[in-house]
């Protein structure tokens, strides 16, 4: 999700390079970092810049572990300054590659939307959905904005529903339906004379907005540190004191769910998971210019690992796999008793 606060609120050139200084720290983290830098960059608009942080990326020695991302995003950018031969250039290469990620489909397939290739922009939603959701019992969250980009694109196309856009319909949770949400008439409506019109379509549009934030942004308030069975062995053994913390890896595991459940109880909206390894916790309490063995550490070092992007969204969707790593649905593991 790339940042949208507006640049009198942030300063995106600034952010952006604490977020480069934070990659050469955690470089095993350089990718998720670099690309929100590039992000900041292009809200800056500093999209030279940016190109040259998404080429840093595909030049790097280290394997990427989303190329066709940064692919994407780099065409998306390039277009938006002139550059529209290459972007589509880099467009159809992501075409032909295939991913099996949805993310990279959604940008390249709005690029082309945004500059009114509405065919292309079609097609390529289309592709996307047919690869990835095809004989697909529930289609997982990532690949929504596929079929709700499909669904908006067809609107505009003066398109009549298929069974893709059915299935658009099922996933879709705002009060606002689709096919009212993706009307071509409120574009014009935003066009009135009348003050009346206007004002009553930018008050629904900011409510949708505001819909859309909340279930895209997914800022993790709290993200509760979790150690697989091996890691937690390894750091007891390191750190004995903290045994008062972890009596067992059960109890530990038992704890993180009822902490979640409690916080889900009480309203805290988008909790996470964060999983520890003791290379990192150590390397961190280094840079706190603490000991590990200082119980105090854990709390921040699970802030830290939120911050640098590693939480996993809780609860699990449904028929996702626990996240305690034990291989089982989510419903027959520590989700059994919600």
């Amino acid at each position: 999700m790339r940042p949208d606060t507006p640049a009198e609120i942030v300063d995106h050139t600034a952010e952006a390079a604490r977020l480069e200084r934070t990659a050469g720290l955690y470089p095993e983290d350089a990718e998720a970092l670099l690309l929100r830098a590039a992000a900041h960059l292009e809200l800056a608009g500093d999209r030279p810049t940016a190109t040259a942080l998404y080429d840093r990326l595909l030049s790097s020695t280290d394997d990427l572990e989303n190329p066709h991302l940064v692919r994407a995003l780099k065409a998306s950018n390039l277009w938006e300054y002139g550059h529209e031969a290459e972007a589509r250039a880099i467009i159809e290469g992501v075409r032909v590659a295939s991913p099996r990620d949805p993310a990279p489909w959604v940008i390249v397939a709005e690029a082309l939307e945004s500059h009114d290739e509405l065919e292309a922009a079609h097609d390529t939603f289309t592709e996307a959905v047919r690869l990835l959701l095809t004989d697909v019992p529930q289609p997982p969250q990532p690949t929504h904005p596929l079929l709700f980009g499909r669904h908006r694109v067809r609107r505009m196309l003066g398109r009549s529903h298929d069974e893709w856009d059915a299935l658009a319909d099922t996933v879709h949770s705002l009060p606002i339906t689709l096919d009212e949400l993706h009307d071509p008439k409120r574009v014009w409506s935003l066009g009135s004379e009348n003050p009346a019109e206007l004002e009553a379509e930018i008050t629904r549009l900011r409510a949708e907005l505001g819909a859309y934030r909340e279930a895209l942004s997914r800022p993790f308030p709290v993200a509760i540190l979790h150690w697989p069975a091996t890691e937690l062995s390894e750091l007891l053994e390191a750190y004995p004191t903290l045994t008062s913390e972890y009596p067992s890896h059960e109890t530990h595991l038992a704890t993180i769910e009822s902490a979640l459940r409690e916080l889900s109880t009480s309203g805290t909206p988008n909790l996470g998971i964060v999983t520890g390894t003791v290379p990192s916790y150590e390397a961190f309490a280094a840079s706190e210019g603490s000991s590990p063995a200082d119980a105090t550490l854990l709390p921040q070092y699970a802030t830290t690992l939120a911050a640098r992007g590693r939480a996993v969204a809780w609860p699990p969707q449904q028929g996702a796999a626990c996240w305690c790593g034990s291989g089982r649905a989510y419903g027959e593991c520590h989700g059994s008793t919600a």
